[in-house]
């Protein structure tokens, strides 16, 4: 038998996959226009922008090198949205992954053509490019990966099971049960999603050549992304094996309990006001990783300081955790 719970974090996570797109479609195009007029005086006019072998052999004025990948962008955002609307589920991956992998080649297209025409006089004296569009292609490449992991299909919906009245679950000898629990806050992701647009925006700036600067912005910046991705949503899945807790989009850092690790589970309600805010969050009431005021998940472990995941249906978990527990010390 087995039962889920998908908690707010299916409706949750499809409005960040939603927001996430927004500001990946906009920041993608705020750099593909911002990069070439950001350097526009340290560039020659017409520049340069296509290579035949290691020479120039094709020019655009510096409005048409800005406008022309930005109008194709936003005809690979308008096909993807469409793609995604006519073929539902099933279609997301792939749009997200299009969409990925046409902005980082886009933007890398784009830096590497303000970086070798920058402080050139002439179009026809713009440097060659080489290794850098080996790496713009790899590194577009990743982008669409790692746009099809964040929009890959959600976990299973809640599935039949025993309820629980209790603090344990009434399961035949000899069958076992999982629970899976996930919750998302979509401001953290969003929050997420802009310090990441933002750190690739500034890398992409200094790549250019346009200021060391841009280097020390990218930095802290993608540190805030990251740390914000990585508590932007929680999973906890209770098994046999007890009780597993991932962070973030990768399942990555995550944390793990064997049953006979744990005193006792349950659930309770926490806020953020008594935890001392959002995220992983040690307090007085011990570890608490608030996503959302309500309902946590508590597990008080027979060393150590209690620990609390805010997920739905904790109810369930916590009896389910409690059963395995009893049945590993029987």
């Amino acid at each position: 038998m087995s039962g889920g719970s998908q908690v707010d974090g299916r409706g949750a996570g499809q409005r960040v996959a939603r927001w996430g797109a927004a500001v990946w479609a906009f920041g993608v195009l705020a750099l593909l226009l911002g990069l070439p007029w950001a350097a526009r005086g340290r560039l020659p006019e017409p520049l340069a922008t296509h290579w035949g072998g290691a020479r120039p052999d094709g020019s655009m004025s510096l409005t048409t090198a800005a406008a022309f990948p930005a109008a194709a962008w936003a005809v690979a955002v308008a096909t993807a949205a469409l793609v995604r609307w006519r073929g539902g589920e099933q279609a997301r991956g792939w749009a997200a992954a299009g969409l990925g992998f046409g902005g980082a080649l886009l933007t890398g297209a784009q830096a590497s053509i303000v970086s070798a025409n920058l402080d050139r006089p002439t179009w026809q004296e713009a440097r060659p490019v080489g290794a850098e569009v080996l790496l713009v292609v790899l590194g577009a490449g990743a982008a669409g990966a790692l746009a099809w992991w964040f929009a890959r299909p959600d976990a299973p919906g809640p599935l039949a099971g025993a309820s629980a009245d209790g603090p344990r679950l009434d399961l035949p000898e000899g069958q076992r049960a999982v629970w899976l629990s996930r919750a998302v806050n979509p401001w953290l992701g969003l929050l997420a999603a802009v310090a990441g647009v933002g750190a690739a925006g500034a890398a992409l700036a200094g790549f250019a050549g346009l200021g060391g600067p841009a280097w020390a912005t990218a930095a802290p910046l993608a540190i805030v992304a990251l740390a914000g991705a990585g508590c932007s949503s929680v999973q906890a899945r209770v098994t046999e094996r007890g009780l597993d807790v991932a962070f973030g989009p990768f399942g990555l850092p995550s944390r793990h309990w064997g049953p006979e690790e744990i005193a006792s589970a349950r659930a309770e309600r926490r806020t953020p006001a008594q935890v001392g805010g959002w995220g992983y969050r040690p307090s007085g009431l011990g570890t608490t990783v608030m996503l959302r005021g309500g309902e946590c998940l508590v597990i008080r472990p027979r060393r150590g300081a209690e620990f609390a995941a805010s997920v739905d249906d904790a109810e369930r978990g916590a009896a389910l955790l409690n059963t395995v527990a009893a049945r590993r010390s029987a």
